[in-house]
């Protein structure tokens, strides 16, 4: 299966964003899609450790979610099991679609390019996966890429703004 794939460049160096996905008070300024809070975000950036986050979506209900990291290789890749979670940090399933992997393999890389930052995100689900998450996974493609890409967005603007 081809992973999902997003990459964006930023007019910002590279240890600044690398540290913009990292620590907390940086992360909970920009995370997720358009429209969406984070209310409560958590880092332990070490292999094993969690980032744990909760926002508040448009229509106000609360979406959990946590990375849980597997290699850091900083400034440059970021490793981690991607999965919906409860507030305690337990594993849980999509909120609307059943059927969604339940861990997701997730890298993202930070590339140095002249004073910019090419960030690319990898997703693929993990080996855990069924074939009906697999399915489930390939026809959401169109979804990442609008939740992604707002998220990008978002990062984008709170790098001008910081």
């Amino acid at each position: 299966m081809k992973p999902f794939e997003i990459t964006r460049v930023f007019d910002a160096p590279r240890e600044r964003v690398w540290k913009s996905w990292t620590e907390a008070e940086r992360l909970k300024q920009w995370w997720g899609p358009k429209g969406f809070k984070v209310h409560t975000c958590k880092v332990d950036l070490r292999p094993g450790g969690v980032f744990h986050y909760g926002m508040t979506a448009p229509d106000g209900s609360d979406v959990w979610g946590k990375f849980t990291y597997r290699q850091i290789e900083a400034p440059k890749k970021l490793v981690a099991i991607v999965s919906f979670s409860d507030p305690k940090g337990g594993v849980t399933r999509h909120p609307s679609h059943a059927n969604w992997p339940l861990e997701i393999l997730s890298t993202v890389s930070f590339e140095e390019q002249g004073g910019k930052t090419k960030v690319t995100v990898q997703w693929i689900p993990a080996d855990s996966a069924t074939e009906m998450e697999r399915k489930t996974f390939d026809e959401g493609r169109d979804g990442m890429k609008q939740g992604w890409g707002g998220t990008m967005d978002q990062f984008a603007d709170y790098l001008k703004k910081a």
